[in-house]
């Protein structure tokens, strides 16, 4: 039996070890794919470069950016999606006061003051009872330096430029899959209800005592999650 093919997108400063334990767990069931994110400046270019790269149709998945740029890919080319699934992120563009913020944070990168994820950062990241787990805080510190500044820079520039996606969320047809972390700080529960409320085909998880990081902080709890989005089509409720 042919498995089905499954895109894996991460977020700001992340790579595949985002996702480690859905590859690990989800490759039974799919052939797992992992969206390269460090190369382009604008969510559609990203969604295009993932177009190019897989072949015929496929599920979704992703966290945060990943998200916005899963959003993207309905956007280009809703034929070739067969479920989605949105972790943490957002259908909405950034504020004036947020394109500040992350224009301030480019113009330190290329000061050559890029330092990744702090442990002064973590906080936003991860629930503040996980801080002291180094296993996690560790994982996320080495994830963000891999991923480093050029492709820090690229991504924020997308992420700014990225468009109001709430008008096409009611074009979203497939089933949907929406999670998010209860005391996510980033992108807080009241974006994943708004998303989620405005896809017809959708079903909203909480995770809690979860922060941003959901992929990573709860990895069983999602995990089993997209096995039961991946595995049954019925998520309408």
């Amino acid at each position: 039996m042919t498995k089905k093919k499954l895109v894996l997108v991460p977020g700001l400063l992340c790579n595949g070890a985002l996702w480690a334990h859905q590859i690990t767990h989800l490759s039974e069931i799919a052939d797992v794919i992992v969206a390269d994110t460090l190369q382009d400046d604008s969510v559609e270019a990203m969604a295009h470069r993932l177009l190019e790269a897989v072949d015929g149709t496929f599920s979704i998945a992703g966290l945060s950016m990943g998200g916005y740029v899963a959003q993207a890919v309905l956007r280009e080319a809703p034929e070739r999606v067969e479920r989605l699934a949105l972790l943490d992120t957002s259908a909405r563009a950034d504020s004036e006061e947020q394109h500040r913020r992350r224009r301030g944070l480019i113009q330190l990168a290329k000061m050559g003051k890029f330092k990744g994820v702090t442990p002064r950062l973590l906080p936003m990241l991860i629930h503040p009872d996980r801080l002291e787990e180094d296993a996690l805080s560790g994982a996320v510190m080495e994830m963000a330096a891999e991923v480093g500044q050029d492709a820090f820079v690229q991504q924020q520039t997308a992420i700014i430029n990225r468009p109001d996606n709430r008008p096409d969320l009611t074009r979203i047809g497939v089933p949907t899959l929406v999670i998010c972390g209860r005391q996510d700080e980033i992108t807080p529960l009241e974006l994943s209800q708004e998303i989620a409320a405005g896809i017809n085909k959708a079903r909203l998880c909480i995770i809690e005592d979860c922060g941003h990081l959901s992929s990573m902080e709860r990895p069983q709890a999602v995990t089993a999650l997209m096995r039961d989005w991946l595995e049954n089509s019925g998520l309408a409720v």
